[in-house]
């Protein structure tokens, strides 16, 4: 059961475009990587979309990651020179991957992705693995 999150909270995480990603594999070893998202229901989704990769979906080290150690971590944050300008949210959050056609919840990911990110409506990214985030714990920080 993801936690409650507050209604600034919210504000601040459809206002923006990336977060950051972080997993580890079953040893600790850690890996991040910039992630879009879409947030529905007080849960994250992100898919493996069709930008250029090396490997398969399969063999991406967040798949293998989340598979072997479903606790991760998501960054989102405002930079700027300005430190009091300064802002992120750190959410704790379990991880699941979905497969097409598993689930009912793999389509309603894919169109609030697509709803969210126009360069989506183009790829074919309803034949691709959905990472599902569900919030754990949520650090929100402010310099204002």
């Amino acid at each position: 059961m993801p936690v409650e999150i507050e209604f600034l909270i919210r504000r601040f995480i459809e206002s923006h475009r990336v977060a950051h990603l972080a997993t580890a594999n079953a040893e600790g070893r850690p890996s991040v990587i910039p992630i879009c998202y879409a947030f529905t229901d007080a849960v994250f989704y992100s898919v493996i979309d069709e930008k250029p990769k090396t490997l398969s979906s399969s063999q991406l080290q967040r798949i293998q990651n989340i598979r072997s150690n479903p606790h991760v971590a998501l960054v989102i944050d405002d930079y700027s020179e300005d430190w009091e300008a300064l802002a992120y949210l750190h959410v704790r959050c379990l991880a699941e991957i979905l497969e097409p056609g598993t689930t009912k919840e793999h389509p309603a990911a894919i169109a609030a992705l697509r709803a969210r990110y126009p360069q989506y409506s183009s790829m074919h990214i309803d034949a691709r693995p959905v990472i599902k985030l569900v919030p754990q714990r949520v650090r929100f920080w402010s310099a204002r």
